[in-house]
């Protein structure tokens, strides 16, 4: 039998687990009256509040801190990648923008096998042909002509100055620039790794290149898709093999999209709608779990923890058959949230013993049943190296806004004379369907490269009102892991009464229906809850720390705005 683990023997696990993350901030969340922007960077955060001090408004405060994540988080932080943002401004209007990456008009379904029909080897994944149109620029840019109340060119200013004048390195920053595969590329070799003489904890990095990269962007965002800079981006990927051309960069679209909404015991849950798979099956997990009296069991219990996996499990089968680019094939997004599907699916949920994932079968359900039939479930791999950064401003507006390059530094492809690195997203196509990748994972035909397709992703950034009031901003990078990263961080307040840095230093787990196995962070849990995971049928793979959760809640009574940064990675959150 699963037993729950009495509660305060999970808070002091919990607190164990906590003081072993290096975080900025420690157990409690940074407390402040008006503003908050957490992000996994120092820089960036304390950007997006002077943006804010400045008169700047949760939008402005965004776009600053994400061109400052393109500056001092390299490996995620992004000018050649793509991305969501999540708005709710203070009169309840929401807005979701999708400027995730977009094939090339020559792109196929077959241009990573060779002449047998094999996979060539890291073929999606590293060097100019794995890149996929760009749209972080016209996506930020976009938000601050829709939204913002400053000029472009302020906004910007921090991140021009980082580039040109430079910051100084923490450790993981200069650690995480010796990565082997950029040496692969001469200007990456030269720009991220002085040719071999690597940066050290404490010295000044300086990016002129991408600070004259930024200030044309600044001058005329328009240049990037339809001029000079467009033209120089299109011609150094064509030289090195890529596909990418002037036209494919003129006809990027930021598209707008309707958000995903439901509700969890009585809060209103917003999140992000297809080519994103996060916001669905968020939706579609919570409404399962919503069934369940987990504040009874006990938060990290052997028990809850085994309701919330087969949730999981059962929301992560129905993404891998129906989730894919909206524009391309027909999602029912509807049908996958109603929760009568996931009544359905509730009843299938044995009490006490995980459910073999090869054994698992939808229930009828008469709005699905027709479309299931045409399609099989096959899981999808996500490259984890995102960025997440949330921000609240003083009237109450609200950002959540997931950016990615996919694989960490994407490409490894730094651009000659413009110094960004581009995004090797077309491995989030799937490359060879029915084949695994080198995840292990089944790849679906739902999401085949095709021409000008987004490809699927599970960024989630989500917002969460409690009486129609703002509550909470959440997100987190991690690729599959981000649905349960989020999902774990809401049960967290909502279920088991955790602040919202409690809720982000929780140890973490994820089942994502394939490969069959319980995932858990290796440190936090307590140690007889594992042997009874163990008994009830699961597969247990323990691994490092994931994600980088970066996380606003909003006091109900007071309206202060609490910053909960994720020491995983050493963000931090900062108000005023």
């Amino acid at each position: 039998m699963l037993k729950h683990l009495p509660t305060f023997r999970f808070l002091l696990a919990l607190m164990l687990f906590s003081a072993c993350l290096s975080s900025a901030e420690g157990m409690r969340p940074v407390h402040a009256r008006r503003a908050m922007v957490a992000s996994v960077h120092e820089l960036a955060s304390q950007t997006g509040a002077d943006t804010m001090r400045a008169g700047g408004n949760a939008v402005d405060a965004a776009v600053a801190a994400g061109f400052a994540l393109a500056v001092v988080h390299p490996a995620a932080g992004n000018l050649g990648g793509g991305g969501f943002l999540l708005l709710r401004l203070a009169n309840g209007e929401v807005h979701f923008l999708d400027f995730r990456e977009k094939a090339p008009a020559k792109a196929s379904a077959g241009m990573y096998l060779d002449a047998k029909g094999n996979v060539i080897p890291q073929a999606s994944q590293i060097g100019y042909r794995a890149v996929a149109v760009p749209g972080s620029v016209a996506g930020l840019v976009e938000a601050q002509r829709r939204w913002g109340k400053l000029a472009l060119k302020q906004v910007m200013e921090p991140a021009i100055r980082l580039a040109r004048d430079g910051f100084a390195l923490r450790y993981t920053d200069a650690h995480a620039l010796r990565d082997e595969l950029l040496a692969q590329f001469a200007e990456s070799k030269r720009i991220f790794q002085r040719n071999g003489n690597y940066y050290e904890q404490g010295e000044i990095f300086r990016q002129p290149e991408l600070a004259r990269t930024l200030e044309r962007i600044a001058q005329d965002p328009d240049d990037f898709y339809h001029g000079a800079l467009a033209r120089e981006l299109a011609a150094a990927i064509q030289q090195g093999g890529g596909l990418i051309s002037t036209d494919d960069l003129a006809n990027y679209k930021v598209v707008e999209r309707r958000a995903v909404r439901g509700t969890y015991r009585g809060y209103q849950v917003i999140s992000a709608p297809p080519p994103s798979s996060g916001g669905v099956a968020l939706l579609e997990t919570l409404n399962i779990l919503e069934g369940y009296d987990l504040h009874a069991l006990g938060s990290r219990s052997a028990k809850s923890i085994h309701l919330t996996v087969e949730s999981f499990r059962r929301a992560f089968f129905d993404r891998a058959e129906f989730m894919s680019d909206p524009d391309f094939t027909p999602v029912p997004v509807a049908q996958l949230i109603d929760k009568q599907f996931a009544a359905r699916w509730r009843e299938s949920i044995d009490p006490v013993r995980a459910t073999p994932s090869d054994s698992l079968k939808r229930p009828k359900f008469e709005a699905l049943d027709q479309l299931a039939s045409t399609r099989a479930p096959m899981a999808v791999r996500e490259g984890g190296n995102t960025t997440h950064l949330s921000v609240v401003d003083p009237q109450g507006n609200a950002v959540a806004m997931t950016t990615t390059l996919n694989d960490s530094f994407g490409s490894r492809v730094t651009v000659p004379g413009l110094g960004f690195l581009l995004n090797d997203e077309m491995d989030d196509f799937t490359v060879k369907p029915g084949v695994a990748n080198l995840y292990g994972l089944i790849q679906s035909a739902a999401n085949a490269i095709a021409p000008n397709k987004r490809p699927l992703s599970s960024m989630t950034p989500a917002i969460v009102l409690k009486d129609e009031r703002l509550f909470l901003v959440l997100g987190s990078p991690g690729g599959a892991t981000i649905i349960s990263t989020v999902a774990n961080i809401i049960m967290g307040v909502i279920d088991f009464g955790l602040d919202i840095q409690q809720a982000v230093n929780a140890p973490r787990f994820h089942q994502q229906w394939v490969p069959d196995e319980l995932r858990l962070e290796k440190f936090g849990f307590s140690p007889d809850t594992l042997p009874l995971l163990s008994n009830g049928g699961y597969e247990l793979k323990q691994t490092g720390y994931w994600g980088d959760a970066e996380c606003i809640a909003v006091d109900p009574r007071t309206g202060d705005r609490l910053g909960a940064s994720d020491g995983r990675n050493g963000g931090r959150a900062i108000g005023f």
